[in-house]
């Protein structure tokens, strides 16, 4: 895929969320680097408070990301920005997010570096 297409990030960020529907860490590191910075309605999360969600099983059930747009900031830089429907284990009713991401090129790889979510109305 080529990285200036909307679909080839989209999928990147299906990966995020997956790992938090299997509770897989080591998905998540894999995708997120050492100095992932994460914002929501708790505050500022770094890798390892995100990370550390996951330690009592999914945090999210089943999800369906739509909208997505894609802004180039740099050579090696795009923001993803998309609407999220996710549905937390044991709950009925899915919640609404639109969620911004930070993809960062380092060398070779892709990095989900930053994301902002922010809760939504469906």
């Amino acid at each position: 895929m080529n990285p200036d297409d909307v679909q080839f990030f989209l999928a990147l960020e299906e990966q995020v969320w997956q790992a938090q529907v299997t509770a897989d860490a080591a998905a998540e590191r894999e995708l997120l680097p050492p100095d992932f910075l994460g914002v929501d309605t708790g505050g500022f999360n770094d890798l390892e408070r995100h990370l550390a969600q996951l330690a009592e099983g999914p945090i999210t059930a089943d999800f369906a990301l739509s909208g997505a747009q894609l802004l180039r900031v740099g050579e090696d830089a795009v923001l993803l920005s998309y609407r999220a429907d996710a549905r937390a284990p044991g709950e009925q009713a899915a919640e609404t997010f639109f969620i911004t991401s930070l993809w960062q090129r380092r060398g070779d790889r892709w990095w989900n570096t930053f994301s902002q979510d922010t809760p939504g109305t469906r």
